[in-house]
């Protein structure tokens, strides 16, 4: 079976398909994961027009995207890139605790979703940048 699988993912077309996927169903658990412990739900405040959340929620999905970019170019499977992409999601969710934490004179949340475009741009650049940092480290 594991022979048969891996024939099929051999095929540029099927392996492009199958990585594809998988990363998309994983973008989407992981968006779902950071509006769960968000304080605003980021769908509404975008279809508001608000735009530092459409910053935030964007610098999100590149960092995820990106995660999965070096997982997958590191490694020889799905699982070993699922696995190494998951772990990165898990620092890249870290990262936006420490946002947190290290900005004491005010709250990101709240001033993400009262459009605080200096709050969201810095916001989206964490994202974006910690996932590089995270992506050289996968194997």
């Amino acid at each position: 079976m594991r022979e048969e699988v891996d024939r099929l993912l051999s095929n540029p077309f099927v392996g492009t398909l199958a990585y594809f996927s998988v990363a998309a169903l994983a973008l989407v658990v992981c968006l779902t994961i950071f509006n769960l412990i968000t304080r605003y739900n980021d769908w509404e405040e975008i279809k508001k027009g608000n735009m530092a959340v459409a910053m935030a929620a964007g610098g999100k999905i590149f960092g995820i995207c990106n995660l999965f970019r070096f997982a997958i170019l590191n490694n020889d499977t799905i699982w070993h890139s699922l696995m190494w992409a998951g772990y990165g999601f898990v620092l890249l969710l870290a990262s936006y605790f420490l946002f947190e934490l290290l900005t004491p004179l005010f709250k990101v949340d709240a001033e993400i979703q009262r459009d605080n475009r200096a709050v969201g741009l810095l916001s989206m650049m964490i994202s974006i940048s910690v996932s590089y940092v995270i992506g050289a480290c996968v194997t």
